[in-house]
């Protein structure tokens, strides 16, 4: 049991605990240089890898850092079973494809021998700790590992390094119906807009409105029959907000896991508000805070 703890606590710490971690730009290329390069066509993607969706525009500008600057840190792999010089790749498949697309023959490569579920893991996590994969991915990716392997939301917690209702709040987007989903996985609903969409009566009506409204977390929740304590004060439509706003709400709720509503006025005040549906929640909001 102590063994197995301390290999989660290590899968934790993802590519960090494997290669050392990225303290700068330098030391990251000169562990490049020093590490094994391999042919680009060795290299396999992993179907296990939580990330589905790989945005064009974010391909471009890593493919245009690669080019000019090539590969700063090692993709992570693994070798395939009864195959000589053969991968597949754990962590960097973004980097592998960007590396085609610039036209690299060779990319630096760590090898490391490990299991289906440790690949898994790691693939899990590393996405996790990037901030690479959209809410709905990320609670894909925990029910993976909770069916699979076994974990508890509070074991799973410790081990990505998140809250545990966060964690918790993202596996309950599971929960609602495929097509509001798909306004997830497309980035039309953020994750503060699904949770609110939860507890609706007629969520997949409810998320058309928010799309085609471009409405607000605080809208969703109004929608949804959970009027926020300011918008119980208001009467008649909400002011429509400007993108920057709503891009801003979006950011701080998929980063926190709660969600927030910014109200910016003309006259240059405002508020942010974190919405928590339990103690344990606004427990981990004082954390944060305090740290």
């Amino acid at each position: 049991m102590m063994a197995e703890e301390s290999g989660r606590r290590a899968l934790g710490r993802g590519l960090a605990a494997l290669i050392g971690g990225v303290d700068n730009d330098t030391a990251a290329v000169e562990r490049a240089r020093a590490g094994r390069r391999v042919p680009i066509e060795f290299l396999r993607p992993n179907p296990r890898n939580p990330r589905k969706r790989f945005a064009p525009e974010d391909l471009s500008d890593l493919t245009s850092s690669v080019r000019e600057k090539g590969i700063v840190q090692p993709i992570l792999v693994r070798p395939v079973a009864g195959s000589a010089d053969r991968f597949e790749i754990i962590a960097g498949e973004r980097r592998w494809r960007a590396a085609q697309q610039a036209g690299l023959h060779e990319v630096p490569v760590i090898v490391h021998d490990v299991t289906d579920k440790e690949a898994l893991e790691l693939a899990i996590i590393e996405n996790v700790q990037r901030s690479d994969l959209n809410p709905l991915e990320e609670a894909t990716a925990y029910q993976q590992l909770i069916d699979q392997f076994g974990y508890a939301q509070g074991e799973l917690a410790d081990v990505i390094g998140k809250s545990r209702p966060h964690v918790a709040n993202t596996l309950r987007l599971l929960k609602l119906p495929e097509e509001v989903q798909g306004y997830l996985r497309d980035g039309q609903l953020t994750a503060g807009h699904a949770r609110a969409l939860l507890s609706a009566s007629d969520p997949i009506a409810a998320a058309k409105r928010i799309v085609i409204g471009g409405l607000s977390v605080r809208d969703a929740e109004s929608l949804a029959g959970k009027p926020s304590r300011g918008a119980a004060k208001k009467s008649g439509p909400a002011r429509a907000k400007d993108a920057d706003t709503v891009a801003l709400e979006k950011a701080l709720s998929d980063a926190i896991g709660l969600a927030v509503t910014i109200d910016h006025r003309a006259d240059g005040h405002g508020e942010v508000r974190v919405r928590y549906s339990d103690l344990d929640q606004l427990d981990d909001i004082c954390r944060r805070l305090k740290r």
